[in-house]
């Protein structure tokens, strides 16, 4: 039976290497500062997840869907009750939302939506490459990129080398059939390489407490699970610094009650876990989950909500000046939505991507703006860093 290379490295999980060429043996970095970056495709609902209760147009507005209780945060929110563990963080100083966020984007398609905000841009598909990917050369001598998913997303795809790696659906392959593979690459000198940065990704990530068996389960593909291999490449003293996730399913049209909570409550789980993964490293880290855009203010017909602008975006870590939601509040009032339906703009998500990245990774932020989104030259970076 003949296996392609690319199907033997899906069996281990590792992502072959269309991008650039894959860099697991990595170089001691020389900095300590570790960022994470969490794509929540779909339109997060952030009056949903972090909803302003004490706005008085708020109960009215939404609803079926509007959360009873108290303003726990800064006199104005209150978290979701799923995101328990998150509000803790919070409340710990480890910890804030950026709400009423948004990227320049302003129309309501998914996939250009994401290509703004990935590329960096302000109109879709303006750049080839992600913003991310451009960061990369910026970065300490040693310090590497590493996707946490099947493929590399399009933030981190450029001319930058990055790695990617999820574990695989496939069931796990004996140690003989590894055996032989090896004894069949060990001439070639390509793809003897390939092959044993292939088996250090995967040694890595078994080596996790509990993953190990895993990989075809959805156990091991569930938000929490890559959580925890991101955080074990991330802790170890090796070069990776940079990672980056991406979790589906946020784009509730119907049912939003039900499907929201679960969301959120596998993003909650999945802090929680970057957190007591990365151990003592969780002092100098920096975790950002942002979504394409938000929801509609109103709740629909099938109980859900619809495209919308602006959303909210978490920020988490040790390095995090928290404890509070950022946010220059526009009101929920009609007249005071973005074209009479959705939360409007006042926080541009660039300005907090480049603080949680370049500053908080030790570049100067005004240089930073002009490679990772020249569109906006002099953009300023959001007050979210302890040191900022």
């Amino acid at each position: 039976m003949h296996l392609s290379r690319r199907s033997l490295l899906a069996t281990l999980g590792v992502a072959s290497p269309l991008v650039a060429v894959p860099r697991i043996a990595f170089a001691r970095a020389e900095t300590d500062q570790r960022f994470v970056l969490i794509i929540l495709r779909g339109a997060m609902d952030g009056l949903g997840a972090v909803p302003p209760v004490a706005d008085p147009h708020y109960r009215s507005a939404r609803g079926e869907l509007a959360q009873q209780g108290p303003a726990t945060i800064d006199g104005m929110f209150a978290f979701h009750p799923a995101l328990v563990k998150t509000a803790a963080m919070v409340a710990a100083g480890e910890g804030l939302v950026v709400h009423a966020v948004a990227s320049p984007y302003r129309d309501r398609s998914h996939f250009d939506g994401q290509n703004v905000l990935e590329t960096g841009g302000t109109s879709p598909y303006e750049y080839k490459d992600g913003w991310l990917n451009r960061l990369l050369p910026l970065l300490p001598a040693g310090a590497h990129a590493l996707a946490v998913a099947p493929k590399v997303p399009p933030v981190l795809r450029g001319s930058a080398g990055v790695e990617s790696y999820a574990p695989s659906k496939l069931p796990d392959p004996t140690q003989e059939f590894l055996d032989r593979v090896a004894l069949l690459y060990r001439d070639d000198s390509q793809l003897h390489a390939l092959w044993d940065r292939a088996i250090a990704a995967r040694n890595t990530a078994q080596g996790i407490d509990g993953m190990k068996g895993m990989s075809a389960g959805a156990g091991a593909n569930a938000l929490p699970g890559l959580a925890r291999i991101a955080a074990e490449f991330l802790s170890r003293p090796g070069g990776v610094r940079v990672a980056v996730m991406e979790a589906d399913g946020w784009d509730t049209h119907s049912g939003q009650a039900g499907r929201l909570a679960n969301q959120l409550r596998q993003l909650d789980a999945c802090f929680a876990a970057l957190k007591a993964g990365l151990g003592q490293a969780w002092a100098n880290t920096v975790v950002v989950a942002a979504t394409e855009f938000g929801r509609t203010v109103q709740v629909n017909g099938t109980g859900g909500t619809d495209h919308g602008t602006a959303s909210a975006a978490f920020v988490l870590g040790g390095a995090v000046k928290g404890g509070h939601v950022l946010a220059d509040w526009p009101g929920l009032a009609q007249s005071e939505r973005f074209e009479g339906r959705d939360l409007k703009p006042t926080a541009d998500l660039r300005a907090l991507l480049l603080a949680a990245s370049a500053q908080h990774l030790g570049i100067d932020p005004t240089g930073a703006a002009r490679v990772l989104f020249p569109e906006a030259p002099g953009l300023k970076p959001a007050p979210v860093l302890r040191t900022g």
